[in-house]
């Protein structure tokens, strides 16, 4: 294919060399001529290890040039990768000020096109942004006379500086963000060489994907960080307890506990939680990345209540009570503390948990129940039908049959809310529903 690429940074520079490697033919594009003219004589205007030579060798065979010029590099292009900084502005704000210059020069190229033309946004930006760089291509092409069919896409990168030529070959994947077809074909084909799944999404999805693992990997160096202070403190080996914690890809270093849902509890993680943070205070260790783990939990809660509340009606049948689904453990359940706020508001509760029948619970649970939450038994509904007579509002905590069951045979003026995110119900139902994500 026939790729230009927009900024002639990092991001632009890997890219560039490596499509035209794996065998494209590639321009490079930037409004410094200093880069323009580092890569036209071969030389490679970012240190990173085997990237000169790389780029040397495709300038010499011709696959890969610079250029200032967005009309020429628009022309004899089939696609236009555009990898500009977005660079903070203060308070967080990325600023899109070069991607709006280069939207702006890649419309007015494009005024003089027949032919469609794919704009394939790889720079990093927040969901929505993909969307305002669509309307600045048109405009532009329109100003100077032109109406081409524009189209585009997010295509957000996965490389870290030192080794991106390896990441680039090897990615976790390739994230191609559209719902056009012709577009996602293009964008494998421009990957073929790449050896990684591609995945395909919508673009708010592609543009939000790159921010969630960028805040994942910040948050798992603070928690390394904090775990060791406090090993430190206690006299554990951190290298050594990290290095056995890692070791754990059942449920560590895993899918698991990585589904939007509702808040945790149960009888360990909270206690666990309390008890690492008491010995912080004790050795004067802070810890305020573990410190936050409690209060943003709580505040699931505090939403929760607050989404059922926004129904405005009083009488509401939960599914699901126990902290988690095939279980009879009501300890520390987010829960019974859902359907204990409600009631304090004043609200009828019925609740549907086949696991909790108070004539089989025996030791701690039977205990818990009797000693702190003795008035939940007369909340319990037998079956799902009971349950649904109640209920002008449906929460629905877990995926289960009987939650499956509940929202299939609900009526149409009951209303929903899936504390799974839409695991049990989906988006856009004919009820009212409130999905918890968007509560």
């Amino acid at each position: 294919m026939n790729v230009s690429v927009f900024g002639l940074g990092y991001v632009g520079c890997v890219s560039a060399a490596c499509l035209a490697r794996d065998g494209h033919q590639v321009v490079g594009v930037d409004v410094s001529p200093a880069k323009v003219s580092m890569i036209n004589d071969g030389r490679s205007p970012i240190v990173e290890p085997g990237l000169e030579p790389l780029i040397k060798r495709l300038a010499r065979e011709g696959r890969l040039s610079a250029t200032d010029s967005a009309e020429d590099a628009v022309r004899d292009s089939d696609l236009a990768l555009v990898c500009v900084g977005t660079p903070d502005v203060g308070h967080g704000q990325p600023d899109l000020e070069a991607l709006s210059r280069v939207a702006s020069a890649i419309g007015k190229a494009c005024a003089s096109r027949t032919r469609p033309f794919t704009v394939v946004i790889r720079s990093t930006v927040m969901p929505g942004t993909n969307d305002l760089i669509r309307e600045r291509l048109q405009l532009a092409a329109e100003q100077h006379g032109g109406s081409p069919a524009i189209r585009v896409a997010s295509n957000p990168e996965f490389m870290r500086e030192g080794s991106s030529i390896r990441d680039f070959d090897h990615p976790p994947f390739v994230l191609v963000g559209s719902e056009d077809p012709e577009i996602r074909a293009q964008l494998k084909e421009l990957y073929a060489a790449v050896q990684a799944p591609v995945v395909e999404t919508s673009i708010r999805t592609a543009e939000m994907i790159k921010y969630v693992c960028n805040t994942y990997h910040a948050l798992k160096v603070c928690f390394a960080n904090e775990i060791a202070d406090l090993c430190d403190a206690l006299g554990s080996d951190a290298q050594e307890v990290m290095r056995v914690f890692r070791m754990d890809h059942k449920l560590n270093i895993s899918e698991a506990y990585l589904t939007p849902g509702f808040a945790f509890g149960g009888s360990c993680l909270p206690k666990d939680l309390r008890a690492m943070l008491c010995a912080g205070r004790i050795h004067a260790v802070d810890l305020p990345l573990l410190s936050s783990i409690l209060p943003s939990n709580e505040k699931q809660i505090k939403r929760a209540v607050d989404a059922v509340m926004q129904f405005k009606k009083k009488k509401i049948g939960v599914v699901g009570l126990a902290f988690k689904p095939n279980t009879d453990d009501l300890r520390e359940s987010p829960m019974v503390a859902l359907v204990e706020s409600l009631i304090g508001k004043g609200y009828d509760v019925r609740v549907l948990d086949p696991n909790v029948v108070m004539a089989r619970l025996r030791g701690a649970n039977k205990q818990y129940i009797e000693t702190e939450i003795p008035h939940i038994a007369s909340l319990l509904c037998e079956d799902v039908d009971e349950l649904l007579a109640h209920a002008e509002v449906l929460v629905i905590s877990a995926r289960s049959g009987d939650a499956a069951h509940a929202v299939a045979r609900a009526r149409s003026d009951q209303a929903i809310v899936d504390l799974t995110r839409g695991v049990v119900t989906a988006p856009g139902a004919l009820r009212e529903t409130s999905v918890w994500a968007a509560s």
